[in-house]
């Protein structure tokens, strides 16, 4: 019996195998779609993150960093952010004393150089080609334990494990069953975790372009009434855009072939865009819904859930994944006490210091963010005038803006 199965090797579910591997417990990882070997004259892939310093740690301390930055990543130094041109705010490394905000890379290599630095340990099974049919819980968990048994009278010990069955009918069975499994998660399902949330009104398209000669190390956020247009640096001469607008001005877009869509892009976003470079070419380009989805419970029964599965936020300020690797450095700094795994005094702990501190920030950041988003993406004329304001006051704040910048990069 494994002590750890985590349903889910993307970039949150083998950031926390990795950890719990460290911490010599057995895990076992079950990951359907094994990242593709990197090649150094691959082309870049559509989805990218942006990475806070506060994640970057993590990973280096994982033993992930080392892999992730031999392939490629794109430090930047500046953010930017406006609406009218006369009331912009810039954010910059600079100010704070660091040498970078945070990182691009592109999700295919955080995933794999987790995956890579995961062979380096023994006591990690990595399952692939393969994805859980079915998933069995004890009848007598220890949710049920905690919560059924009488007043003075509650038992000390969590029974139960979870079996799980795969496709190729292969069983595994563990004392914890961990849902990295994604917004539509299979173990919060199954678990019976309830959700709150709702599909925004705008679509999200992300865009590569291959710029004609490289890119700053600059990224930055234009908020028009239709939605955000933002720019993404990423290696060499390539960038990714993104462009919020309605479902069916996206499907319109996407329907344009890569000359058209580029002439689109020029009617539409800033000067910004060709300030410095003024030809570009699109390489790729999807639209994706943008959701807001919050777990009841992070932890039930013999279910802990991470990432994606426990949350999903608006991708508006790229605080998704970053959250994501909080959740796991929180998790792992509760198995860290080596407490017994079926003990009512572990599933407190978990309760208490993973799942409620979890829980509150990830709320806040939710909420913050869509107040951010319903604050810039109208154009009635009094919200207007507040938030040029805030931008200006914003842009010459001081430590205020400078505490902002420490907290938005994950250093407070």
């Amino acid at each position: 019996m494994y002590h750890f199965c985590i349903n889910g090797g993307g970039m949150v579910g083998a950031a926390l195998a990795l950890g719990l591997a460290q911490q010599h417990y057995s895990v076992v990882v079950i990951e359907p779609f094994a990242p593709k070997d990197f090649f150094k004259n691959d082309g870049p892939d559509l989805r990218v993150s942006a990475i806070s310093e506060a994640s970057v740690t993590l990973l280096k301390a994982l033993g992930a960093w080392h892999f992730i930055e031999k392939m490629r990543v794109k430090p930047y130094v500046g953010l930017s952010v406006w609406d009218d041109p006369k009331h912009r705010t810039d954010f910059t490394a600079k100010s704070i004393d660091v040498p970078q905000l945070g990182y691009f890379v592109e999700n295919r290599l955080l995933q794999l150089g987790c995956h890579q630095a995961l062979a380096l340990h023994e006591n990690v099974t990595v399952i692939s080609n393969d994805e859980v049919k079915e998933i069995t819980l004890a009848n007598n968990t220890a949710e049920e334990a905690f919560t059924n048994t009488a007043e003075g009278s509650f038992s000390t010990t969590a029974e139960g494990s979870v079996t799980l069955t795969l496709s190729s009918n292969k069983k595994i069975e563990a004392k914890w069953l961990v849902g990295a499994d994604g917004a539509q998660s299979q173990v919060r399902k199954t678990a019976g975790i309830g959700t709150t949330g709702w599909q925004y009104a705008q679509q999200a398209m992300g865009i590569t372009v291959k710029m004609t000669k490289q890119t700053e190390a600059i990224t930055w956020q234009q908020f028009r009434p239709t939605g955000p247009k933002a720019f993404l640096p990423m290696f060499d001469e390539y960038a990714s855009l993104v462009w919020y607008n309605s479902p069916e001005e996206l499907k319109r877009l996407k329907g344009l072939s890569n000359t058209q869509l580029k002439n689109e892009i020029l009617a539409a976003f800033p000067e910004e865009l060709t300030k410095y470079d003024n030809d570009f070419s699109v390489i790729d380009k999807a639209a994706f819904p943008l959701t807001r989805m919050h777990a009841s419970e992070y932890v039930r029964g013999q279910c802990i859930l991470v990432g994606d599965a426990a949350h999903t936020i608006n991708p508006l300020a790229g605080q998704g994944v970053n959250i994501g690797f909080r959740d796991v450095q929180a998790l792992l700094e509760v198995t860290a006490s080596k407490s017994d795994l079926t003990s009512m005094a572990f599933r407190r702990q978990l309760k208490n210091d993973f799942e409620k501190p979890r829980r509150k920030d990830n709320l806040l950041m939710m909420s913050a963010m869509d107040g951010f988003y319903s604050l810039f993406s109208n154009d009635i004329a009094p919200i207007k005038w507040i938030r040029n304001q805030l931008l200006s006051v914003a842009e010459h704040a001081g430590p205020i803006k400078r505490e902002v910048l420490k907290y938005a990069i994950g250093m407070r």
